[in-house]
């Protein structure tokens, strides 16, 4: 044994570690510190090796390994670069499930939800990638079950399909919001049904078979919208015979103007919108407004709205 002046009682050893002498005495005892010896009286006594052991088992333990590892470390029975792979899993697994928390307070801080949205909120947020994946495709097989296979509603809901619903390891607030929204939207029997019928009559607001030009209704009546041309004044006539041509067959109209009552949802727009957001795109700008617009002066065109209708619509 070293002499009586190279060796520490646990006091001293805290003292000079800056621990406490508690947690030296659970350590020794646990085996991670052992003592060199025993004084006459009986009491423990620390070496310098037992110091630089003591240093040791802080530094570990400050990176957070648990009194197992670290045992297993001093022993050599796993080495140091095996040990800091698992730790740095680990603490990765940590950091998402912390950020994915903090995502889902600023969520709950701006909406200002219930109790009730708090939970669900959290809810949503926790499930995995393939929890999140089955929702939506669920979602789209209950649109598409029992259409032909061949019409165009299996290319909409390959579309729905080609952007999986999958939040980032470090998903910002308003991906949490999105996937959200996004939940509680496919969740809604009113929007899965509105889905059917788009997906049953075949096509969306660009697809349509007697459709007008997407780009034309979103450049003049966009722009129509933007000025407060109401679709149902003299301006607005005009509007509209730019993007159908006058001469286009009443029958014709009419088909167009069903078409677009059919697939022409603001619901469905945020559905695409909600999933460019929650995988890390711009959505697109909103172009459901002005097919909106185009309906109301095709209504007014074809003699089957009141003038006075779309201006209630546009002031509530």
């Amino acid at each position: 044994m070293s002499t009586s002046a190279e060796l520490f009682t646990i006091g001293q050893l805290a003292d000079r570690c800056g621990v406490s002498a508690r947690t030296i005495r659970f350590w020794s005892d646990a085996g991670l510190v052992p003592p060199a010896g025993r004084s006459a009286g009986g009491y423990r006594l620390y070496d310098a090796e037992a110091v630089a052991r003591l240093d040791l088992v802080l530094t570990l333990r400050e990176l957070g390994l648990g009194l197992d590892v670290v045992r297993a470390l001093l022993t050599r029975a796993v080495t140091v670069a095996e040990v800091a792979s698992t730790q740095v899993a680990a603490l990765d697994a940590e950091i998402r499930i912390l950020r994915q928390r903090r995502a889902v307070l600023s969520t709950v801080a701006q909406r200002a939800g219930t109790i009730e949205e708090t939970l669900l909120m959290h809810r949503l947020a926790r499930l995995s990638a393939q929890e999140r994946q089955q929702i939506i495709d669920e979602f789209v097989q209950s649109v598409v079950e029992g259409v032909d296979p061949d019409a165009p509603a299996t290319g909409i809901a390959r579309s729905m399909r080609k952007m999986p619903a999958e939040l980032p390891d470090d998903p910002a607030p308003e991906q949490v919001d999105a996937w959200i929204e996004l939940g509680e939207l496919v969740a809604d029997e009113d929007f899965r049904d509105r889905v059917r019928a788009m997906a049953v009559a075949g096509a969306g607001a660009d697809e349509l078979e007697f459709g007008p030009d997407y780009y034309a209704v979103v450049e003049h009546a966009g722009r129509a919208l933007a000025e407060g041309t109401a679709p149902d004044s003299a301006q607005g006539k005009a509007v509209l015979d730019r993007i159908v041509p006058p001469d286009t067959p009443a029958a014709h109209r009419a088909r167009m103007l069903e078409q677009l009552e059919t697939v022409v949802d603001a619901r469905i727009e945020r559905y695409w919108q909600l999933l460019s957001i929650i995988n890390g795109r711009l959505p697109q700008p909103p172009a459901v407004p002005s097919f909106e617009w185009l309906i109301a002066a095709l209504r007014t065109d074809n003699g089957t709205r009141p003038s006075s209708q779309w201006e209630t619509e546009v002031s509530a």
